[in-house]
């Protein structure tokens, strides 16, 4: 057979081979460590190739635990199932509840395009524009949900600006007519340069294309960027967010440090500084930066700057006066979080003094929220209704249905949440975060604050090539037990890998927002790989930054903590044991 058809065939089948053939090539774990570490680490390792390879569907492979961890002899069911519904995914699914609300009912696009009429059109803050909305949206929104309704958007004002893309794409191109630089075309090109200067060549027609298509690709960048910083703002605005709330309470129950409103003292500023720098970087990358940025100019850009504008406002027009329902979604929105906020925030006290201490959780208070959506009206109800005999009886429509919520929902998401917590309690039952402690010791010669841009550097890498869920599920227990192992407060290497994990720039599979900006046709690899690795460096920066700054003194990083130390006196005690019992048979 020809070699190539032969590698073509193995390309087509190679989810199936790589079914078959992960567990028999990790088969020899089983033998070269110990026996119930091994056996753990067999599991780890199979999800972890079926996750990189998505060889089964995501939520499948988060199933696993289910059937081998009791069959291999790991954990038992009653300690594996309740992982899959602890109180962090009942947080996930109000965040997930209220966003198909805002969605339902437009909030969102009207948010989006208030944000743009205030902005202005200039291309530089036009892109500031749709970072801050796609940022804000993505805090509450899922990051693929806010790329897909921002991007439509975006191309709409583009062609405002530099009419169509077809045409801008044929202008760019270098015509070899000999005659070209003296005699334009003049029906291919968009009016607005036929009315501004006649005598303008090709070459600067050509000039001026070029730069456009820089805009538009910034703007199309821009906005899956910025919703994959926003998510890291708040607790429910990205699945690692709360992979890591949940491990923290499987590894260290006397943690209470991180909650809705201590992760958003802490994430939000970092947030807004890596939003700026990102923005700089885009926006001097694609050409909006220039004198033009902050100073009027009377210029042949003016009048499509005009038409832009008038496009957001006759959009924003469009959308008429605001609704009861959307009313009603901003005001339970609001409460959502401002109650999230300031239910515990660490730095003043919460109103959950007022109940049982330990009793209330931000589950509890979110599952509140998002409860009222199912009965409150998304009409204004009207007394005079029911005195006027002759008044219809419309039928009753509550802000959301259950099947809306049904729809909108990605229940898969909360299925890997629970494999991933599941996975946590494997490995620390069974002892293979301890024994991958042990073979981490040379790493405690590397001072701590390297050691997070390290963390934070090898994350952001590899989370282009996997799931970011995926990836803080494999290697957040690892990662704890390094801090133990080093004598470092666990949060100081955690946080960083959790936060770097939404880091993915780089390629356009390296998350949905990414591909769907990719889909549109208007980028190439090339430029998502030039803009995202200097977007991976600033990200670098700005968690090592916050983490040796606000974040040390938030969660007094600079000592290890009481909550830490029963975990290390049960790691120190095997270990000891591990030593003796090597020690007597040898």
């Amino acid at each position: 057979m020809d070699p190539q058809k032969f590698s073509r065939k193995l390309w087509s089948a190679r989810k199936q081979l790589i079914l078959m053939l992960a567990p028999l090539l990790l088969l020899p774990l089983l033998f070269v460590v110990p026996p119930k570490e091994g056996k753990c680490l067999y599991v780890v390792l199979l999800m972890a190739v079926y996750w990189c390879t998505e060889a089964l569907p995501l939520a499948v492979t988060a199933m696993l635990p289910v059937c081998l961890f009791p069959t291999m002899g790991i954990l038992p069911s009653k300690k594996v199932c309740p992982q899959y519904f602890l109180e962090t995914n009942f947080l996930f699914l109000s965040g997930l509840v209220m966003a198909s609300a805002i969605e339902e009912w437009g909030l969102h696009r009207r948010i989006a395009l208030k944000v743009l009429k205030i902005v202005g059109v200039k291309p530089a803050w036009l892109i500031l524009g749709m970072m801050i909305t796609s940022s804000f949206l993505s805090m509450w929104l899922s990051n693929t949900a806010t790329t897909a309704m921002m991007l439509p958007i975006a191309n709409a004002i583009l062609e405002s600006l530099f009419g169509n893309l077809e045409t801008l794409k044929e202008n760019c191109k270098d015509k070899s007519d000999p005659e070209g630089d003296s005699q334009v075309n003049m029906h291919v090109l968009p009016l607005r340069i036929i009315h501004l200067s006649e005598q303008k060549n090709l070459k600067e027609v050509r000039k001026e294309a070029e730069y456009q298509m820089k805009v538009w690709k910034g703007f199309l960048i821009s906005i899956p960027y910025a919703a994959s910083i926003g998510g890291t703002a708040t607790l429910t605005g990205t699945a690692p967010n709360l992979i890591l709330v949940g491990q923290l309470k499987s590894y260290f129950p006397e943690c209470d440090l991180i909650n809705f409103g201590s992760w958003f003292v802490f994430a939000f500023p970092l947030m807004l500084l890596f939003l700026i720098l990102g923005w700089i970087w885009i926006a001097f990358l694609y050409g909006g930066l220039n004198t033009r940025l902050c100073i009027s100019k009377h210029d042949e850009r003016e009048a499509a700057e005009a038409k832009a504008k008038a496009v957001i406002d006759e959009d924003y027009k469009k959308l008429g006066p605001i609704k009861f329902a959307e009313g009603s979604i901003t005001f339970f929105f609001i409460m959502f979080a401002i109650l999230l906020f300031t239910r515990d925030p660490k730095f003043v006290t919460g109103w959950s003094v007022f109940f049982t201490k330990g009793y209330v959780s931000d589950a509890v208070t979110g599952v509140i929220i998002i409860s009222i959506l199912f009965f409150f009206p998304s009409q204004c109800p009207s007394l005079c209704w029911w005195f006027d005999s002759r008044a219809s009886n419309t039928p009753y429509v509550p802000l959301l249905s259950w099947r809306k919520a049904q729809e909108c929902v990605p229940w898969n998401i909360i299925l890997l949440l629970g494999g991933g917590f599941a996975m946590a309690k494997g490995c620390e039952e069974s002892g293979l975060a301890v024994w991958i402690g042990n073979h981490l010791q040379p790493l405690a010669q590397v001072p701590p604050a390297v050691a997070v841009i390290l963390i934070t550097a090898f994350i952001a890498c590899f989370t282009e090539f996997a799931s970011n869920t995926a990836t803080i599920i494999i290697f957040l227990p690892v990662i704890a037990e390094l801090a133990i192992r080093v004598n470092v407060n666990p949060l100081y290497f955690m946080i960083p890998a959790t936060t770097g994990c939404s880091y993915a720039f780089m390629l356009p599979v390296s998350t949905p927002p990414n591909s769907i900006a990719f889909a549109s046709g208007h980028l190439m690899v090339k430029d998502m790989v030039k803009t995202g690795f200097v977007m991976n460096i600033l990200g670098i920066l700005c968690v090592s930054l916050a983490m040796n700054t606000w974040g040390l003194h938030m969660f007094s990083l600079h000592t290890y903590p009481d909550w830490a130390r029963p975990l290390n006196a049960s790691s120190a005690t095997v270990a000891t044991h591990a030593m003796a019992t090597m020690n007597m048979t040898g």
